[in-house]
Formats: structure tokens, sequence, C-alpha cells
């Protein structure tokens, strides 16, 4: 019971935190406004017009199979690229000789834009799902090793010899000790590798017209509505919202409770 009622209470702090993040979308909405009042609705749409238009979408059944789409492809690049960054940020962050034969890869795969990617993923895989992944792959998994490379190679080892000292084998001092303080560097990585396969996979369905919210963009951009194309880049955003507030923070709070005792009476400083 007293964990249920834990739960309870850091799932209430987290929904009490939202009212921050709501100032911000309606600062966001205001600065919307005045720009809609100055150039027009054919420049920029009303916000309330543009709510509307999505509410319009989200009432036909055939627009979630679209919404579906984009982001099964996003969230299974985003997972591939999670796990195949994860591992090789796990080995190069425990071995400095991997690490530093990484980094100049890095470099090079961070140096060529996603648009040169797609291409050799069409020629590839041509105009399949598998097109779409492989590109989040090689975008997003520089992000995640990078994370978690330094993470690993960030530790504090006197930490992890105390563990050592207390008869802790290696599993359980990497899972109580080094774990915990890699997160702290590998959930930005994630949350940005997030937006980022969100960002790509829809990019991709413009270009490409293999469906998804990114095909209904380029329908807009052919009759010029951009009342519409403003519509689709909502909800794309809120699935990015939903994905990141319903899955990846919750896990980061899940993994991440050790914090508390840092936070006096559980407020966030």
């Amino acid at each position: 019971m007293d964990q249920i009622l834990h739960r309870l209470g850091r799932a209430g702090r987290f929904l009490w935190g939202g009212w921050a993040g709501l100032a911000g979308l309606c600062l966001l909405a205001a600065l919307w406004q005045a720009g809609h009042q100055a150039w027009g609705d054919f420049i920029l749409p009303a916000p309330l017009a543009v709510l509307a238009a999505a509410v319009d979408l989200l009432r036909d059944p055939a627009s979630w199979e679209i919404i579906g789409r984009t982001m099964a492809r996003s969230a299974g690049g985003f997972v591939l690229a999670g796990a195949v960054g994860g591992m090789a940020g796990l080995a190069a962050g425990y071995s400095p000789a991997t690490m530093r034969l990484a980094r100049p890869l890095l470099t090079v795969i961070l140096g060529v834009p996603p648009i040169a990617w797609l291409v050799v993923a069409m020629i590839w895989f041509g105009a399949t799902d598998g097109m779409v992944m492989a590109t989040i792959l090689v975008g997003v998994v520089p992000l995640v090793f990078a994370g978690t490379a330094e993470g690993v190679a960030g530790r504090d080892r006197g930490l992890d010899a105390m563990a050592q000292a207390f008869g802790a084998g290696p599993w359980r001092r990497f899972w109580s000790v080094g774990m915990r303080q890699m997160l702290a560097h590998l959930f930005p990585a994630l949350v940005l590798g997030l937006a980022t396969s969100v960002k790509v996979a829809v990019m991709i369905e413009v270009l490409t017209s293999v469906g998804g919210i990114g095909n209904e963009l380029a329908r807009a951009r052919q009759y010029m509505d951009v009342t519409m194309a403003l519509a689709w880049i909502v909800i794309a955003v809120a699935g990015l919202v939903a994905l990141e507030y319903g899955v990846l923070h919750p896990l980061r709070a899940e993994t991440e409770r050790w914090r508390e005792a840092a936070r006096p009476w559980g407020v966030k400083r």
C-alpha cells in the first residue's frame, strides 16, 4: 500500500509540474496569434482555426491510420537506434581505445545530412519502411552512442570501488552504480533522439510519398493549404509529446527514484 501511495504521489507531482509546460504553450499560442493578426490567414492562420482543423482530422478514422503509420516508423527506428547506440556506447565507455577509435567515425556520420542517407537508403531498401528506419538509425545512433559512452566514461569510479569493497560483483556494480550514473547522460540523448526520429520520418514521407503524416503535408503543399499543413504539424508534435511523456519520462522517473532524496520535500529545484 505504501508503494502504491508513493507512486501515486510521484505521478501527481509529475502532472502538477505540467503547468509550466502549459504556460509555455500558451505563450507560443499568444505569439502565434500576434503573427496571424500581423500577416493574415494565408501566411499564418489563427491557432484556433488550426486546432479546429486538427480536431476534424482526428475525427476521421483514416487519419488515425496515417498517424499510426508515421509513429510506428518513428518508434521502430528509435528503438532500434537506441539498442544499437546503447550497446556500442557501453562498449566504448568501458574501453578508452574503442572510444578514441569511434570519435572520428561519429564526426563523419554526424557530418552527413539525413537527406544524403535517404538517397542511399532508397537505393538499398526502395520506398519501404526499411528505408525510413535505416535513415533514422543512422541519424539517431550517434546521439545515443555519445550519451551512453560519456555517461559510462564519466562515472564516479570511487563509488564502484566502494561497491566492490562491500562484495558486489561486476554485474551488481554495473546495475546499481554504473548504470544509474549513465542514465543521467543517456535520457537527454534519448529525448533528442526521439524528436529526431519523428522529424526524419516526416521529412522522408514528404520527399518520397510513402504515406504517413509527411505525405499529407506534401498534399497540403500542392493545394497551398496552410491551415491543413499546420494542423498535421500540430498532430505530429502531439504524437511526439505523447511518446516522450507517455514512455520516456515515466521510465526516467522510475529509474531515477534515488534523486528524490536530493530534493527537499519532493520539490524540484
